[in-house]
């Protein structure tokens, strides 16, 4: 082999909040960036610096630094200074896949802004590897990996391999072995640079396959090191045996390649612990925040993107740059230890404050668009409500809508004139505040004014909404409907599909009507302690565990033609903390209130559970036994569905190896997991937190964790993580126990067939995605919403924009707007372990059918030329994803 070529690479890694908050870690950028482009514009030799990859550091320097932005411009342009393909660096398995595709998306359009964005897949310091990512760079032209955390020797001894993921798309992988900061403390003095090169170097070499190491100078918001060029002209002269460069990750990946051959592949996850933490359990750190991205999440993509699109075909703006600042406000909080929440707690309300804004926009950004839409809609009635439907197919059932009414008995029938099932199930009255709201702006028009007003909640059996469209429904109060809740002390439930019973130990008894197979002690709560940190869970040494079979239980149904609902009132006696834990105390009450609701004709159950959190530094999780021994569980993640083992040969070892943490089997999805027989299942859906493990003596059991609590960022020699603390040890995070009131939403799926027949992804998908609904009132209309004019009625009482085939089985990931033309964004993924998925596209008018990259490029290959017959799909097989332009045509 030749000398070695060591790619001294220059940067910083630069964390956009932690233990600092982002305010702080901004005004040092500022300072940090002008060294940068002063060293690179001045600095005899410095050639190149490597800004983290994260396009969002130029945006949040140029900002308050906009004299300078030509000055990054050259730079960049020229490959000096290096930024993307990210916006910031974000996580890979707790945030969605529509959210990591939208931050390579605007980050590589921000690089691009500036002159280059770098195509590389530069991850230094996520906690894991989603197995979808080969697919995801390569879908953005992006061939190279670079990273650290996830992969060990036994599974590859060399820094070189070629990672292969789900679907089978690979990239050319490289491994900081030792860390991002790896050569970021280089001392000066002759005689300790000599041992210091020839220590850290071979290092690297022994792990190398070829004659490149790769050696980042740099760490967490490090300075630049102006004297940098001369230490390398200095390591030449000391060290003739190998040769040193300064580069940065594009070049060096690409001669790094060419000297490779015969590489390993890995595939899969990347998420071994052996030498570099991951950190498994932190899918569940600060569960109030991990619900509040993953509601945020599914209501741009699932509802918010899909009106907005409706709204456009209808003849109005569609608001890029509004999403587009939702969206960022996300990967803000996207960033490793953002998402995390493995940081101080005043980092934390930041990151609470963003979800905030991002919530609030995108809820009222939605709401316009629906009442833009429904101001539109040809209507004579007072109370006419406009539902959306926003998947590719007609959908019907018992949907929740909130509604302003008068007093009084009404029915609710809808555009064919069929009554509609319905219940009240909240009504409080409003009247001063609805009326003193309202605002006449022609007072000549005669505008009906009830005498008194309710704020309701109804559930309403629905009959057909059309595929991605919408219909509107009557509200009649000429008539007399039905409105009958019967209450009682009563400890049974049921629909169509399932007869559920409190059993004498409080646990429920779920019996399939439609099979007779009868799952006992369901939905059992198991509180621990929790002796972790912001990074790990961890037990106690020593723990008490407490189960709510056997606490006292007090329960009432209430049933109605729509839904029958069972609530159960827990109260669990628990340590108050860890020292009470360890000597077995049990002085304080964790009181739980579950609901178990079934809807008419629904196959899923739904439960929410409210928790009143008056303990400090636990677990608490909820257990369903399916009753089917599992050495697989089955999960989706971005863009598809995984299978992992339920047990891990690494427990046997991990000890007398040295592991930096324990292997365990906690694990994440994106919105179920389940266990499969083969013959039947069952799966468990949640809104909430991403977490599960499945426990049990026959690994039958699957725990969803609901929240967990501790009392500081990092602690020392935990069980499950031996050594240093992760996180800085002095910090106090009150916060983090999560005291006061909590509420958690899941659902569970019991079906009799194999996993793939039993469409486990579209049950899901469906639960994420509510119908949703707008009310037009004139009596409405002021400030309580706004004031709006009169508009010309010209839009029909059911619509669809797009639809796919009955028979098509492929999940819809994304409908929008496309960025830069005329048409629409449909992204659909095979959500099979086994099958392969196809499906037949139709939009409502003459459409042009192009496939496209996730960056909206086109790949070449047209559909369907110009018809109204829509395009069939190609076939996708196991994981695989498909990004289709749909432009109508010009009449």
């Amino acid at each position: 082999m030749s000398r070695t070529k060591v790619h001294v690479i220059p940067h910083t890694h630069w964390d956009r909040e932690w233990y600092f908050t982002t305010s702080r870690s901004k005004v040092y950028l500022v300072k940090h960036v002008k060294e940068v482009l002063d060293a690179l514009e001045n600095g005899d030799g410095f050639k190149y610096y490597l800004l983290d990859a994260q396009g969002s550091l130029l945006d949040d320097y140029t900002r308050w630094c906009p004299e300078d932005e030509e000055r990054i411009r050259r730079l960049v342009s020229d490959k000096r200074l290096m930024t993307g393909p990210w916006y910031t660096q974000t996580d890979q398995l707790v945030i969605s896949g529509e959210s990591m595709v939208r931050n390579l998306y605007y980050g590589m359009e921000t690089a691009q802004k500036y002159g280059h964005a770098m195509k590389v897949g530069y991850v230094p310091d996520a906690f894991g590897q989603s197995a979808q990512m080969p697919q995801i760079y390569q879908e953005f032209g992006i061939r190279h990996f670079l990273f650290w955390r996830g992969v060990a020797d036994n599974t590859n001894p060399k820094t070189e391999f070629l990672w292969k993921g789900s679907d089978g798309s690979q990239v050319f992988a490289v491994q900081m072995p030792f860390g991002y900061y790896y050569g970021g403390n280089i001392p000066e003095e002759a005689g300790e640079l000599e041992a210091y090169l020839d220590s850290q170097i071979g290092a690297l070499e022994e792990k190398a396959s070829t004659r490149h190491v790769y050696f980042p100078n740099g760490f967490d918001q490090a300075p630049i090191r102006l004297n940098l060029p001369e230490l390398i002209r200095t390591f030449n002269e000391l060290d003739p045996e190998r040769e040193y460069v300064m580069n940065e990750p594009e070049r060096f990946l690409e001669e790094i390649e060419k000297d490779s051959n015969d590489l390993p592949v890995l595939e899969g996850e990347l998420m071994e612990a052996k030498h570099m933490r991951i950190h498994k359990s932190i899918f569940s750190t600060r569960a109030d925040l991990k619900q509040q991205n993953n509601e945020i999440e599914h209501l741009i993509v699932n509802t918010l993107e899909p009106v907005l699109s409706i709204s456009h075909a209808l003849g109005h703006e569609y608001p890029h740059y509004i999403v587009k600042d939702i969206w960022k406000l996300l990967f803000e909080n996207a960033a490793h230890d953002s998402i995390g929440g493995c940081n101080s707690d005043t980092t934390n309300r930041d990151v609470a404050f963003r979800y905030k804004q991002a919530r609030d926009i995108a809820e009222n950004v939605l709401e316009l668009h629906k009442r833009l839409i429904a101001s539109k809609i040809k209507q004579e009635e007072t109370f006419a409500f406009t539902i959306f439907n926003t998947l590719p197919y007609p959908r019907k059932g018992v949907t929740e809508i909130d509604a302003y009414l008068p007093e009084g008995s009404f029915v609710i029938r809808d555009t064919n004139g069929q009554q509609l099932l319905y219940t009240i199930t909240e009504k409080v009255e409003q009247t001063d505040y609805v009326l003193g709201q309202h605002i006449d702006l022609n007072p000549s028009k005669k505008v009906y004014l009830p005498e008194r007003v309710f704020r309701a909640k109804l559930l309403v059996e629905l009959q057909e909404v059309p595929a991605m469209g919408y219909t509107q429904i009557i509200f009649d109060f000429s008539a007399t409907g039905d409105t009958t809740v019967e209450r009682s002390n009563g400890k049974h439930i049921e629909n169509e599909f399932y007869s559920i019973a409190v059993q004498e130990n409080g646990a429920l008894s779920i019996t399939d009507k439609i099979s007779g197979r009868v799952y006992s002690d369901q939905m059992v709560f198991e509180e621990n302690g929790d002796d972790g940190d912001s990074y790990n869970y961890s037990p106690p040494e020593r723990d008490l565990t407490v189960s709510s079979l056997g606490a006292d239980v007090e329960t009432i149904t209430s049933k109605s033609t729509v839904s029958e609902e069972l609530s159960l009132r827990i109260k669990l006696k628990v340590p108050y903390d860890l020292n009470e834990r360890s000597a077995a105390g049990t002085s304080a009450e964790l009181p739980l209130q579950a609901s178990v609701s079934l809807r008419k004709g629904e196959r899923l159950i739904r439960f929410s559970v409210d928790v009143d959190n008056r303990v400090l530094s636990h677990r608490l999780r909820v257990l369903f036994d399916t009753g089917i021994a599992s050495k697989l569980s089955i999960a989706d993640q971005p863009f598809g569905v995984i299978a992992r083992p339920t047990t891990l040969e690494e427990v046997k070892v991990w000890e007398r190896e040295q592991w930096t943490e324990k292997p365990i089997t906690i694990e994440a999805m994106q919105s179920y997991v389940a266990l499969n027989d083969g013959s039947h299942g069952v799966a468990v859906m949640t809104e909430g937190v991403r977490e599960y493990e499945v426990i049990g003596h026959e690994h039958d059991t699957i725990a969803l964790t609901l929240f967990r609590t501790f009392g500081y960022m990092g602690k020392e020699n935990l069980l499950y993580r031996p050594g240093r603390a992760s996180g800085e040890k002095i910090v106090e995070t009150p916060d983090a126990q999560l005291l006061g009131e909590l509420t958690f939403t899941f659902a569970l799926h019991v079906h009799e067939s194999g996993f793939d027949e039993a469409g486990i992804a579209q049950a899901a998908k469906e639960y994420l995605t509510p119908l949703s609904s707008y009310q037009l009132s004139d009596f409405l209309n002021g400030r309580l919403i706004f004031a709006f004019r009169d508009e010309e009625r010209i839009f029909e009482q059911n619509y669809s924009l797009l639809s796919f085939s009955k028979d098509s089985n492929v999940i819809l990931s994304a409908f929008k707007k496309a960025e830069h033309s005329d048409g629409y964004i449909v992204r659909v993924f095979n959500p099979y372990l086994e099958k392969n998925a196809t499906a037949h596209i139709t939009y409502s008018e003459s459409a042009h059918y192009e496939l496209v990259s996730l960056d909206e490029r086109s790949k070449g290959e047209t559909l369907v030329s110009s018809d109204t017959e829509g395009a069939q799909l190609p076939e996708l097989q196991h994981c695989k994803l498909l990004t289709v332009l749909v432009t109508p045509e010009l009449n």
